[in-house]
């Protein structure tokens, strides 16, 4: 979940953080170990933000090689026609406007792969905005990932999204912090989080990007998070591409104003179901730990 318990928190001031710097020959990751004190500052209110600064960036670069050291290696393929021709021809947007198309079954269920596919699609949309989302990108990686990895267990069983996490919700560990329903639930408030921010980079053209995560920030995920989550969100915010520039990238060869309101305007009913979902097993209403 995004931020949602940053367990690295608790080995702040004056406990040791290993930090990955590179790996051995073998490709095992080699670690050092630093101290990171509270003294860098005789005013406290100075020493904390600082602290928080530098927590900040640290986890923004383990986020990053946590993920880098999980993927397997894949040999590099062009993917279908389809999928190129999807590339070349739209936005950033294409794919998964593609793939929302068949999400659901004839009887309006939402299938399991189909909706994570939908969701992969986004992360390269989240790759331009560079640093200041690289937590997010990676919250949102590690909860496909989770959910994905119970759905290859038994693909038929659970072809359905919400059979996924039925067996939890029936054995009473559907809230724990690593189980599936809490990936789902944290997926889908990430993606009310992407949504509220394309619709305010449509709706309110002078506003900075920064203002515009912000702002979307404020209306989806803030109120699930604690005070530390909220001060990292703001921190990376600073890291925020200049909007212009970065509606230039993702523009492709299409529209990509279009393309944006298409995407908000049929994943959000999805999204929406997924809360009802939720709240009818009393999980909705749950805040970061």
């Amino acid at each position: 979940m995004i931020l949602q318990s940053i367990d690295a928190w608790n080995m702040m001031p004056y406990k040791r953080v290993e930090i990955l710097v590179s790996r051995r020959g073998n490709g095992t990751p080699k670690f050092r170990r630093e101290i990171l004190r509270t003294s860098y500052c005789s005013n406290p209110a100075f020493s904390d933000i600082f602290l928080l600064y530098h927590f900040l960036i640290l986890s923004i670069q383990l986020s990053l090689l946590r993920s880098e050291i999980s993927k397997p290696h894949k040999p590099q393929h062009k993917g279908s026609f389809l999928t190129q021709r999807i590339q070349m021809e739209g936005t950033v947007f294409a794919p998964a406007l593609e793939g929302i198309q068949h999400v659901k079954s004839e009887a309006g269920e939402i299938l399991t792969k189909p909706f994570l596919e939908v969701c992969k699609h986004i992360l390269p949309v989240i790759d331009k905005f560079g640093a200041a989302m690289a937590l997010v990108k990676s919250d949102i990686g590690g909860n496909i990932a989770r959910l994905e990895s119970k759905y290859s267990t038994n693909p038929s069983e659970f072809n359905y999204l919400y059979d996924l996490v039925k067996p939890e919700i029936e054995s009473k560990t559907a809230k724990g912090s690593s189980s599936c329903t809490n990936g789902l639930l944290w997926l889908t408030r990430a993606m009310d989080f992407l949504v509220e921010l394309f619709r305010n980079l449509l709706e309110h053209q002078d506003w900075t990007m920064s203002r515009a995560c912000t702002e979307a920030y404020g209306k989806t995920l803030k109120k699930w998070h604690g005070w530390l989550a909220s001060s990292s969100f703001t921190v990376a915010m600073k890291l925020a591409p200049d909007r212009k520039k970065f509606m230039d990238v993702i523009s492709g060869n299409g529209n990509v104003e279009a393309d944006i309101e298409q995407f908000c305007s049929k994943f959000s009913p999805l999204l929406e179901e997924n809360h009802k979902f939720l709240a009818s097993v009393g999980m909705d209403e749950l805040k970061a730990s």
